[in-house]
């Protein structure tokens, strides 16, 4: 059973689909990727990056959290195994954003050749990667609304640029759907995109819904889901609503993964996603 915020999703086919993947054949054809972009709002590219380099950073991110109640105390810590202690908020703050986010670790593994220079490619032109990135961990057993992210569709936090933008979402680690992997609403950047041309989508910076069921009756559509594993990517528009499901892993693994901005260097930039995420933005 799949869930999101503790909303069961509706497994039924034509309310519950598999996230396609780029073929092989189309993985070196721009064209073949812009076109695919387009018309699914999204690309699910497997194996884009060396699962060694995931897997190290997954590994630094969790050492780091020792001693704040979120993973043991011992060699079971850099695999990101859940202490099912309470948490020190405090202390696992400081680690994330003294620590982990200004580190050169984070830095390497958001500007890898993989990452960068395959958005140069894409993009056909210098690139700039947003300075603000997020990194999120979920705990296995955690429900109820706001323990998953919520429905939405990035341009509502990024008015003050290009809507060009692109998201790259990374699972760091392996992230089969039981623990709590990205979920995108097939087809809905093209209803956001009509409704925002109509100017009825200008609304603060919000999620849509935590329902996800219901979201997905009212616009009559699938959310599709996958298992990832370390060294997947997508790649999504800024207009596809997607969300994240819940943490249902019955092995205590914690899931963890980052989000990162790239566009084109010459596009207007969102100038408030251009400092590093820091503690006044919340977790």
């Amino acid at each position: 059973m799949l869930t999101s915020n503790g909303y069961v999703l509706d497994e039924r086919p034509e309310r519950l689909g598999p996230l396609e993947p780029v073929p092989a054949d189309e993985r070196q054809d721009r064209d073949a990727l812009w076109h695919r972009l387009r018309r699914d709002g999204y690309l699910y590219l497997p194996g884009h990056l060396p699962a060694r380099e995931v897997l190290d950073f997954r590994r630094f991110y969790f050492s780091a959290m020792r001693g704040t109640g979120l993973v043991p105390d011992d060699d079971r810590a850099p695999a990101g195994i859940d202490a099912g202690e309470e948490i020190d908020r405090a202390l696992l703050r400081r680690r994330l954003f003294e620590e982990i986010v200004p580190s050169a670790q984070y830095e390497r593994l958001c500007t890898l050749p993989r990452i960068r220079n395959w958005f140069a490619w894409l993009l056909g032109d210098r690139v700039h990667l947003h300075r603000r990135r997020i990194i999120r961990h979920t705990r296995p057993g955690e429900s109820g609304i706001g323990t998953a992210t919520q429905a939405h569709y990035d341009l509502v936090y990024l008015r003050e640029g290009t809507d060009r933008v692109l998201s790259l979402w990374i699972p760091l680690g392996d992230c089969p759907r039981q623990r709590g992997g990205l979920t995108y609403l097939e087809g809905s950047h093209r209803r956001v995109l009509r409704e925002e041309a109509q100017g009825r989508l200008r609304r603060p910076a919000a999620s849509i819904t935590a329902d996800l069921p219901a979201l997905a009756q009212e616009h009559d559509a699938r959310w599709l889901v996958t298992d990832y594993a370390a060294g997947d990517v997508v790649v999504h528009s800024a207009h596809i609503i997607h969300a994240a499901l819940d943490n249902v892993d019955g092995t205590g693994t914690l899931r963890l993964s980052t989000d990162i901005r790239y566009q084109r260097a010459g596009d207007p930039i969102d100038w408030r996603w251009q400092n590093l995420w820091h503690d006044a933005d919340g977790l």
